[in-house]
């Protein structure tokens, strides 16, 4: 039989082994402060567990890369965190911080899973996988258990199989609207949350930023989520739905450096990634007009958002090259 580990790595799998590095060398600082500075025991034990995880799959990947002779990615160290600084977030939000991420996690890793080949690969996104499911059962249990888990909106169990029958079913922009459908309600809600915990998560990071041009970037930033938070919940509310809560409270008073501009504009730009697929799926997943046209007319906004906080990582030699393909032309050069 053919021994997998001495198959080259393919592009796909160059591509998730590296954007885990990177992701858990960030999880590792975010961490370190949140565990130093949390009074919850309960939410310590999860953050405990998180910290435990990312450093295993790091200690993990260094010797993978280096089996593979493949240059070991920078990503984040120390000095990109000041665990002991003034505390930022609430715990409670660290909570929901966490289980945000573990959703993520659990995305990425199923992808993952669906694109890699090798064995030892697969065994360890399958890995990944388990902790991630776990990190979610952990924050909605003692979410629930503290009461601050925020379910999305009950509607009326149907009462028999329907069919579309009419095309005003796709209507939304001329005339009267039929009722938002369960799936566009999951959306909407889903997506007024990941903007609530964008807000709150950039709301803090304005606060210690040091640069301007950063701290401009991620002012605007705040403005955005609270405009979509607005445009998503005005949906619900007209069909007398509740929208989640903001998390703007959990935002403390510190203005002392936690974390570098670099780790800052990082997290900030995953995000901006994750919500342009989020729009892109619930746009698809949405058929009535009014909807899918809102998520398209979004869309290049976040975009452009995006590029303007490329070109500030770049311009800081904070952006980290992914591994690429050889240019062949100018190898022949």
């Amino acid at each position: 039989m053919e021994n997998q580990s001495e198959i080259r790595l393919t592009a796909a799998e160059m591509s998730v082994l590296w954007t885990q590095y990177i992701n858990d060398t960030c999880g590792i600082c975010f961490n370190s402060h949140f565990l130093e500075k949390a009074t919850d025991p309960e939410v310590r034990s999860i953050i405990e567990y998180t910290l435990t995880v990312a450093k295993s799959n790091i200690e993990f990947l260094q010797e993978f890369f280096k089996k593979e002779e493949f240059p070991i990615p920078f990503g984040f160290t120390e000095k990109d965190v000041l665990p002991e600084a003034p505390k930022l977030f609430s715990d409670t939000f660290v909570l929901m911080y966490l289980r945000q991420m573990s959703i993520l996690a659990m995305a990425a890793s199923s992808a993952a899973l669906g694109l890699a080949t090798r064995e030892d690969v697969v065994a360890f996104h399958k890995k990944v996988l388990q902790a991630a499911v776990k990190v979610q059962d952990l924050t909605r249990r003692l979410m629930l258990k503290q009461g601050t888990y925020i379910r999305p909106p009950f509607i009326s169990t149907p009462d028999k199989v329907d069919f579309v029958e009419k095309q005003q079913f796709l209507n939304g922009i001329f005339g009267k609207k039929r009722a938002l459908t369960a799936v566009e309600i999951t959306h909407l809600f889903m997506n007024v949350q990941t903007n609530a915990i964008g807000k709150a998560l950039i709301t803090g990071f304005g606060q210690i930023a040091k640069d301007e041009e950063v701290k401009q970037f991620l002012k605007r930033g705040k403005q955005m989520a609270q405009k979509h938070m607005n445009l998503f919940s005005d949906f619900l509310m007209k069909e007398d739905l509740p929208a989640p809560m903001s998390w703007d409270a959990a935002v403390m008073d510190s203005t002392s450096a936690i974390f570098s501009d670099k780790l800052m504009m990082f997290i900030t730009s995953a995000m901006i990634a994750a919500g342009i697929g989020n729009y892109g799926i619930s746009m698809a997943a949405s058929p009535r007009k009014d909807l899918s046209f809102r998520y398209a007319s979004l869309i290049p906004e976040i975009a452009l958002y995006a590029e303007d906080g490329a070109n500030i990582m770049i311009k800081n030699g904070w952006l980290e090259e992914p591994p690429q393909t050889d240019d062949k032309d100018q190898l022949m050069d």
